[in-house]
């Protein structure tokens, strides 16, 4: 691939990743609860959720959920289930001394898993892929395949970055706001607002 078609993509990649949506949002939420650490771990999550959609996209598996009403509607579904669970934890959250680390009942190994959950549960983000990826592919140069895996690493990088970011500035955030044990139980109420918010958005998004 020509390296301008690379930049162009890289810029395109960072400037997405900076749009406000359900991903970066998630990041920024679980930052300010847990902390750096647990923010970033998170990010590794959605990012290894977006290789599985890359895989997707570049072996023709995205088309599933593009073509196929039932597929879509059980990834949806699915995840909007685990948003209402997030949901719930963070309601019955209780205060957890000064500093961020609430974590919700969750060990921080499973902040990552949480980030592939949040991820992969996403159809919309295939579908994205799809119609994203291949604009600056040239198909003329051959191995499309391997085209679209570089394509995705550079975003996967992108992404990187600008949710690593947005961790580490929502984290600064909630450390103060941490130091109270009123400030968290405000915290943990709005992240459950989120929360629910970001269920309902995807249980009722369309192909």
């Amino acid at each position: 691939m020509e390296i301008h078609t690379l930049l162009a993509f890289m810029a395109t990649a960072l400037f997405l990743a900076f749009v406000p949506g359900p991903d970066n949002l998630f990041v920024m939420v679980q930052s300010a609860l847990c902390g750096r650490s647990a923010g970033l771990r998170v990010v590794l999550g959605l990012c290894t959720g977006l290789m599985v959609h890359t895989a997707a996209v570049a072996l023709g598996l995205a088309v599933v959920f593009q073509e196929s009403r039932f597929a879509f509607s059980l990834l949806k579904y699915a995840g909007s289930a685990y948003l209402l669970y997030l949901a719930w934890q963070a309601f019955r959250a209780r205060p957890a001394g000064a500093g961020p680390g609430a974590e919700m009942g969750a060990k921080r190994i499973n902040l990552y898993f949480r980030g592939i959950l949040m991820n992969i549960t996403n159809p919309k983000v295939s579908i994205f892929f799809l119609a994203f990826l291949p604009q600056f592919v040239n198909a003329q140069a051959g191995h499309v395949s391997l085209q679209l895996f570089v394509l995705g690493g550079v975003f996967i990088v992108a992404t990187l970055l600008a949710f690593g970011f947005m961790a580490v500035f929502a984290a600064t955030a909630g450390a103060r706001l941490g130091r109270s044990a009123r400030a968290q139980v405000i915290m943990n109420r709005l992240a459950g607002v989120v929360f629910l918010g970001l269920a309902a958005r995807l249980a009722t998004t369309q192909r």
